[in-house]
């Protein structure tokens, strides 16, 4: 997902889909995953000099993504879209007053059971050696930025300091993850599930453990061939069920969490033996990736009646 904060920010996204061209491009794209610029050409009838232009304002506004095949003939470039929506924020609004939020890094967990092939790194180096779960109980883990497994879950204690006098009306975890791969694969489907006081919330499908370009955030010493980036998700639970990026995942309501007011909530996520895609998990924290954000809880309240 592509966050425009402000229509100022946005200023030269809408330019790049102001051109018919760059549309077409963006829907050829869409019906064809991934396109060499030699295939791009061809269909839209154009030189190759004629469409860089197009290309490189695709690219430079993070819409497409051009990465260098090496299979093929002549190393073509091949360009791939890199986004599955776009939000846009119109209206700047105050911070509700009956939110509160705590941003949490991913070595925060409070209990793990994972399997390799896993892994667990800071912004700087990896801790110990990958593939050794031994390293998830490592004191480094608390200032790790990234971390990847098969299978197995995390288990998360978020701090709750929702007043006594209010009642909980919803619950939210924002965080950027995605499969894991041997090595990348965009197309590596793993079924990621999540829990809250152990009421299981439901199931969502990562569709891949993307490599075909470098995080934005992402270090220069991490491994071309290691996971870059993942998507960033919006898990939200209410009075109505639990989304998932607005889209409805359960019929799970935020009455049946046993929240209560200064008690800590248990946040576990995980993929489960027996799954229909064991794709594995990686999570992506503030200095790994495109969204430069830790895992981050928020609880909404308001006055009990």
């Amino acid at each position: 997902m592509l966050h425009i904060s402000s229509l100022n920010e946005g200023l030269e996204l809408f330019k790049a889909l102001g051109s018919d061209m760059r549309i077409q491009i963006l829907n050829l794209l869409l019906e064809n995953k991934r396109m060499s610029l030699n295939q791009l050409a061809a269909r839209l009838n154009v030189t190759n000099g004629a469409l860089t232009g197009h290309i490189k304002k695709l690219e430079s506004c993070g819409l497409i993504t051009i990465s260098n095949d090496s299979a093929a003939h002549g190393n073509q470039k091949i360009c791939s879209i890199t986004t599955n929506k776009i939000l846009i924020d119109i209206e700047q609004e105050d911070a509700p007053l009956n939110v509160h939020t705590t941003e949490m890094k991913v070595g925060h967990y409070s209990g793990h059971s994972v399997l390799p092939t896993c892994g667990i790194a800071t912004a700087e180096a990896l801790i110990g050696e990958t593939d050794d779960p031994r390293y998830f109980d490592h004191p480094d883990r608390f200032n790790a930025e990234i971390l990847w497994f098969t299978k197995g879950t995390l288990e998360y204690t978020v701090p709750n300091f929702i007043p006594r006098t209010q009642k909980i009306t919803g619950f939210g975890v924002s965080l950027e993850l995605s499969s894991e791969a041997p090595g990348v694969n965009s197309h590596w489907p793993s079924d990621i599930s999540f829990f809250v006081n152990d009421v299981p919330l439901g199931v969502w499908t990562s569709p891949g453990d993307f490599g075909d370009a470098r995080g934005l955030l992402t270090p220069d010493w991490w491994p071309v061939n290691w996971n870059q980036y993942g998507l960033l998700k919006l898990l939200t639970v209410t009075e109505q069920g639990t989304f998932i990026d607005g889209l409805k995942l359960s019929d799970v309501t935020v009455d049946q969490l046993g929240l209560r007011p200064g008690q800590p909530m248990l946040f576990k996520i995980g993929v489960l033996e027996g799954s229909a895609h064991v794709g594995g998990l990686t999570l992506f924290g503030k200095g790994f990736g495109n969204y430069g954000q830790d895992i981050r809880f928020s609880f909404s309240y308001a006055p009990i009646q």
